[in-house]
């Protein structure tokens, strides 16, 4: 009995894994941007490992190396190219890891009673965003919702709705209904 038990349980988390590792995928792809805060730990290098925020350039300062373009890159991608770069001359094994400690912001505007610029949370949907915001006044429509992405470069409106994802840097407007 606790043998079938043990088998069932095992082939269930086996089915649950690829689900976990596209949650895990999801978020290593997440680009750096101007106004990410991060945190560099380089293992037994206590003057390596650093907390800075990505300038407007996409830059961070880092001791040896200067002024480093994050700008675009994944934690994954930037972790590889610190480990690189302190492997020519610096140090000879170099444990390096990035994390993010604070995303930029995400805008929200229009039919809400407090527009303006929110910390994004991971999970975050335009119905948490305007909860965030103190809700929609009494004249918001309540089908006219969209969003400018960042992350896309691009400077055209996509039409969302309430469930939808909001990323980081993302300008989201709230439009009022005539009725």
């Amino acid at each position: 009995m606790i043998g079938r038990f043990l088998t069932l349980f095992m082939v269930f988390s086996f089915i649950a894994l690829p689900s976990s590792w596209a949650v895990a995928e999801g978020f290593s792809e997440y680009r750096l941007s101007a106004g990410d805060r991060i945190k560099i730990n380089v293992f037994g290098e206590a003057e390596l490992s650093v907390e800075t925020r990505l300038s407007d350039a996409g830059t961070i300062p880092y001791p040896f190396l200067g002024e480093v373009r994050a700008l675009g890159m994944t934690t994954g991608e930037l972790t590889a190219y610190l480990t690189d770069r302190l492997l020519d001359g610096y140090l000879l094994d170099p444990s390096v890891s990035v994390n993010i400690l604070e995303y930029r912001e995400f805008f929200i505007d229009g039919a809400v009673k407090s527009p303006g610029g929110y910390p994004y949370q991971p999970g975050l949907t335009l119905q948490r965003a305007v909860s965030l915001s103190g809700g929609f006044t009494p004249r918001a429509s309540s089908s006219k919702f969209y969003v400018v992405r960042e992350s896309e470069g691009g400077s055209k409106p996509i039409k969302i709705d309430l469930n939808d994802s909001i990323k980081p840097g993302d300008f989201v407007t709230i439009e009022e209904s005539f009725f």
